[in-house]
């Protein structure tokens, strides 16, 4: 059971348990003062015996008809007024012929707060309290043969002023248990919507798992499409320009093994990462070099085998970072090279690796004959290059930025920023 129904179960329990006591006092009084008064014969004190009985028969009818007959009535604050105003004539009736009285008189206090609101209540509360006094005082007829006449009411004001205490005290603790109450009904309010939403979230959750599946799937399949474009489709590119090349130098064995070498050596390195690829694992050159080193390497490679100049520089303070950082950076540079390459006729390459406090750039740049950005991306669908479309994606998924600035004419630069996430961070 949680404690929210634990603490419902006990309020419901005191509840029963006060209305039970709060039907039964009442008669239980008015009993053991009617107990009381017939023995005062026994001590040779006089009772006036049939007005007492007349009241006592007129106040046990009058609480069984209001108070215990029609509880439907309870409710209704002007009805039950004229019901307390009634048990305190009855009560004041009884204690003046019988001061012993005083013990059914006790029920005005919680009585007022039962079917009284608001200064109502202290009104009742006073008005018992006098009552109350002239039991203390021996009843109407000592108070006249002492001729208490001044204590009667000086009494009356000591007990309401200590009845008053009492009374707030006790309408204090009434609100913070009906605030007690509100709170638990809007707990268990809560309670029943959050079960109704955890219910209706259960398919819901079901459908996203699945959807988290086939996402997880797609972006899958997008890895190894960038993996596969920045690994076998440049390495096919190279060796396809070495092919072409050493086509034209037949006549010139040594440049016609030259470029057979590198046509080899560009194969026997894209098989490489062709498998490396297939196990999702980092690039060969990262597994054997810091980045800087692997983006210089591949520079100078690239720079051998396509001969134009292509110088990398590195700011900042350079330090390892995530595999995927890396990654994302090294294959950024080799398909911003393989570009150039391909589209670019460039004389010469700058590229730039910047290490700041939480981001970390690449900048590539080259004198080449341009390109308009817009239409290249506009045509990218039809051409079927995936080049740069793949180096967005492959930034974006790591929450970076990728900019492209050329113009016809006016070379290409190309500027990534990533997250410096450090080496053994989470993504």
């Amino acid at each position: 059971m949680s404690v929210e129904a634990e603490l419902r179960a006990e309020f419901d329990r005191l509840e029963r348990r006060e209305s039970r006591l709060s039907q039964v006092l009442p008669y239980f009084l008015l009993a053991i003062s009617t107990i009381v008064t017939l023995l005062q014969p026994i001590w040779h004190q006089p009772v006036s015996g049939l007005p007492v009985s007349g009241l006592t028969l007129t106040a046990t009818l009058w609480l069984l008809w209001f108070h215990t007959l029609h509880p439907e009535w309870h409710e209704n604050r002007p009805l039950m007024g004229l019901y307390y105003t009634g048990l305190i004539a009855l009560a004041f009736g009884l204690v003046a012929l019988a001061p012993w009285y005083g013990f059914f008189s006790f029920i005005g206090y919680p009585q007022a707060f039962r079917y009284l609101k608001g200064r109502w209540r202290y009104v009742g509360v006073a008005a018992t309290a006098m009552v109350a006094s002239l039991s203390y005082l021996g009843g109407w007829d000592n108070i006249e043969q002492a001729g208490l006449w001044w204590g009667w009411p000086l009494l009356g004001v000591l007990i309401t002023l200590l009845a008053g205490v009492f009374s707030y005290f006790a309408e204090v603790a009434e609100r913070r248990n009906g605030k007690q109450k509100l709170a638990l009904a809007e707990l268990h309010e809560a309670n029943v919507k959050l079960e109704a939403a955890l219910a209706e979230n259960a398919g819901l959750h079901a459908r996203l798992l699945v959807q988290a599946r086939q996402a997880g799937v797609l972006d899958e399949r997008q890895r190894m499409a960038r993996e596969l474009h920045d690994t076998l489709a440049q390495g096919l590119a190279g060796i396809l320009t070495q092919l072409q090349a050493a086509e034209q130098t037949l006549d010139a064995p040594a440049a016609l093994r030259q470029h057979l070498g590198n046509a080899t050596n560009l194969a026997r390195e894209s098989l490489v990462e062709a498998r490396r690829t297939v196990q999702a694992v980092e690039p060969s050159v990262l597994a054997e070099a810091q980045l800087p080193e692997a983006i210089g390497d591949v520079a100078r490679r690239w720079s051998e085998v396509n001969a134009i100049d292509a110088v990398l520089t590195t700011t900042g303070d350079a330090r390892p970072m995530h595999t995927d950082v890396e990654a994302a950076l090294l294959r950024t540079a080799q398909e911003a090279l393989a570009n150039v390459a391909r589209h670019a006729r460039a004389g010469r390459v700058g590229l730039t690796l910047s290490y700041m406090a939480d981001l970390v750039t690449l900048d590539v740049r080259d004198d080449g004959v341009g390109f308009e950005p817009d239409a290249q991306r506009a045509n990218a669908s039809v051409t079927g290059g995936f080049g740069l479309a793949g180096m967005r994606q492959r930034v974006q998924r790591l929450a970076g930025r990728l900019d492209i600035e050329s113009e016809p004419g006016g070379g290409t630069a190309i500027s990534v920023a990533v997250p410096a996430i450090p080496a053994g961070g989470a993504r």
